[in-house]
């Protein structure tokens, strides 16, 4: 039977990504959508990417931009380096690439250019990895990196009424468009929760993979959950992102 399968932001953990995907022991009919954020912290970001691009070659894989994908894009890019994105993680994604050729980081650069900024699936499923403010959907956000910046609609859904029903006028329009929101960007480890959260119709499944966390897959029909070991056992000799 065909899965969905959704996971949460990477942050160079490749040691996780693997380990949470022979627990999803994938078939060759399953989808997967990675929410973004796939680099940045652990030590094996470039891994990350070259393992990713492998996947893909057999099974159908969704790939959504995150802001962490942006800056290092920016980077192979172009070589400059943002000095935001260095303090964030930049600076192990850089040390990664050592050793890397041109030929290799080439081919990198296109898959970060191909991501998609977001996915709306056939039951109307809207997948990104931060969020977006326009009351009219994804399709009509003005700034691009609302996609992957934006907390606020996260934040929103943890402070609804859960009692509301999605017909009340009460509900958010946002909320409205859309069958469920699967988002990462925002760790569910700063809200005291190592697994996914739902709050009203919108699924965060970044548990901190960056930092103390874990990295995430479910399956979106089922709700069943797999997850890696928090990502500080896999690297004991790395900070990560907790700097």
């Amino acid at each position: 039977m065909e899965r969905v399968i959704a996971i949460g932001d990477i942050h160079g953990g490749l040691k996780a990504l693997i380990q949470v995907l022979n627990k999803v022991e994938l078939k060759d009919e399953d989808h997967l959508i990675f929410v973004g954020d796939y680099v940045d912290g652990w030590s094996e970001s470039a891994q990350v990417i070259q393992f990713l691009i492998d996947l893909s070659k057999t099974i159908n894989c969704i790939f959504i931009k995150g802001n962490h994908d942006v800056w290092a894009e920016e980077w192979l890019r172009s070589g400059e380096v943002n000095p935001t994105w260095y303090m964030h993680g930049g600076k192990e994604t850089m040390e990664s690439y050592e050793g890397f050729l041109e030929d290799e980081k080439s081919k990198h650069l296109h898959f970060f250019e191909n991501m998609k900024m977001y996915h709306i699936d056939s039951e109307n499923r809207l997948f990104l990895h931060a969020g977006f403010t326009s009351m009219h959907g994804v399709e009509k956000e003005v700034f691009q990196q609302t996609l992957y910046f934006d907390r606020t609609l996260w934040e929103m859904a943890l402070t609804m009424d859960k009692r509301l029903e999605k017909h009340s006028e009460l509900y958010p329009k946002r909320l409205k468009l859309y069958h469920e929101i699967y988002i990462g960007h925002t760790p569910t480890i700063h809200f005291n929760s190592d697994v996914p959260i739902q709050a009203m119709n919108v699924w965060n499944i970044d548990t901190g993979a960056a930092f103390t966390g874990k990295i995430s897959a479910m399956d979106i029909d089922t709700k069943a959950f797999w997850q890696s070991d928090d990502l500080p056992i896999l690297y004991p000799n790395e900070k990560g992102r907790n700097k």
